[in-house]
């Protein structure tokens, strides 16, 4: 859901949705020192109490959190993910901790501004100081340093989805990669709309790319036809666009882009008599588009395709997080920074269970989970790491509408659920080719 970016918006609606996004969350702190946890035998853990230890006579754990906190593009969703995860580690730490050890998700916590240079830097900094890394955000930003996690086996937690995570064993994913979250809009849209013909406008790099070839992948499924437009950052930025969709008329248009660039593209077309319906994956949806002059639009048009529900869900794992929160703005940052962590924790619990906490033990305990309780907010299925990209990879997403009358503004409309296509798709490789193209 990181993969992501927004840019200067050019219209009121943009503009409306930047400053709500700008407002999101407060400031998260850099964590400690570098020299606050020095490495041990096994880097990462130390026999010593965490800095803000719950179990005194544990040793402690340390998790690096490497996260947007500070540029205009992702840290409304980096603040509040850093947020969720602290509160989720401690927590379990309150719940006895794992394996004699309690958690620190606190003192490396690592700004990369969603650069890869930056991020290169924070992980450099921290990567002999910590067990694991508990969120690397951004896909380009974890391919920056891909190499030496395969290198030193570090498991890490990405802040992203595409399908390529599936294919190495260092990455640690939760919920359906924005292949199957297009596939799954396209079977919905046939089935319920009976849409006969799909397009796809995306971002370029692996988040576009990934959803075009699972929409691509649907549209071939079902025997509807596709097109694809490729398309820029910025609200100002989607003339293209809104003119492919008023030219072809298709029945359904597959969303891949950020939500400036989304509620520009609904309102042109929708404005010119397009009478068609919009899916977008989940990073293209943000509530602030219902107090910008294309809500009526969307409310009508539109709907969220996403790896689970919302903040204000009914299930234990929502329950805890709010409890463990606090007073916060609703905001579904917190539900993925939250989820993400719990197939980290059924790692380390079983990599003490094996007493191998180390970076090799978690290795090795990550191709023997079959499952993962997710206290509800997932099936336990979700988190099976034990076998092939294509018998273990989750292919679930919920629907959702917009409504303002909810707290992060989206009513699911679905429970988990794979259309046909995504269930019989084979993941033998990678849904996007950087060298090839993700649609016609």
């Amino acid at each position: 859901m990181v993969s992501v970016r927004s840019d200067r918006p050019g219209s009121r609606a943009g503009a409306l949705l930047a400053g709500a996004v700008l407002l999101a969350g407060a400031a998260a702190g850099c964590g400690g020192s570098p020299d606050a946890a020095p490495s041990g035998p096994v880097p990462g853990i130390t026999d010593r109490p965490c800095p803000k230890a719950v179990n005194r006579e544990h040793g402690c754990v340390y998790l690096g959190l490497i996260s947007d906190l500070s540029s205009t593009q992702f840290r409304a969703l980096g603040v509040p993910m850093v947020a969720a995860q602290r509160a989720f580690w401690d927590r379990v730490n309150r719940q006895g901790g794992i394996g004699g050890y309690d958690i620190d998700a606190h003192t490396y916590v690592r700004d990369n501004r969603y650069d890869v240079a930056a991020h290169r830097r924070a992980y450099d900094e921290i990567k002999d100081r910590v067990l694991a890394l508990g969120q690397s955000l951004g896909s380009p930003t974890t391919e920056g340093i891909l190499d030496d996690l395969r290198a030193t086996r570090t498991i890490a937690v990405p802040g992203s989805y595409p399908s390529k995570w599936e294919f190495e064993n260092v990455i640690l994913e939760s919920g359906a990669s924005y292949c199957f979250e297009a596939m799954n809009a396209v079977d919905y849209a046939a089935d319920t709309f009976r849409a006969k013909s799909v397009m796809s406008i995306h971002y370029p790099g692996d988040y576009g790319g990934d959803a075009a070839a699972g929409a691509k992948a649907g549209a071939a499924a079902r025997k509807l036809g596709y097109s694809a437009v490729e398309t820029g950052q910025g609200a100002a930025g989607q003339e293209a666009a809104i003119k492919a969709v008023l030219a072809r008329k298709p029945d359904l248009v597959v969303l891949t882009t950020g939500p400036a660039e989304a509620a520009a593209i609904i309102a042109g077309t929708v404005e010119a008599g397009f009478d068609g319906h919009f899916m977008g994956n989940n990073p293209t949806w943000n509530k602030a588009l219902l107090q910008s002059p294309v809500a009526a639009a969307m409310k009508s048009r539109y709907l969220q395709v996403a790896p689970w529900k919302p903040f204000a869900s009914d299930s234990p794992g929502h329950t805890a997080m709010r409890q463990s929160l606090g007073r916060v703005r609703p905001d579904d940052a917190y539900t993925s920074g939250w989820v993400l962590s719990y197939p980290l924790k059924a790692v380390l619990q079983r990599a003490a269970a094996n007493r191998s906490l180390t970076r090799e033990g978690l290795y090795e305990a990550l191709g023997q989970i079959t499952n993962v309780d997710y206290e509800g907010m997932l099936p336990a299925r979700a988190g099976d790491t034990s076998g092939t990209p294509n018998s273990a990879a989750y292919r679930e997403s919920v629907i959702a509408r917009p409504d303002e009358r909810e707290f992060t503004g989206a009513k699911v409309v679905t429970d988990f659920t794979a259309g046909p296509t995504t269930r019989a798709y084979r993941l033998e490789t990678p849904c996007y080719n950087p060298g090839g193209t993700a649609g016609s």
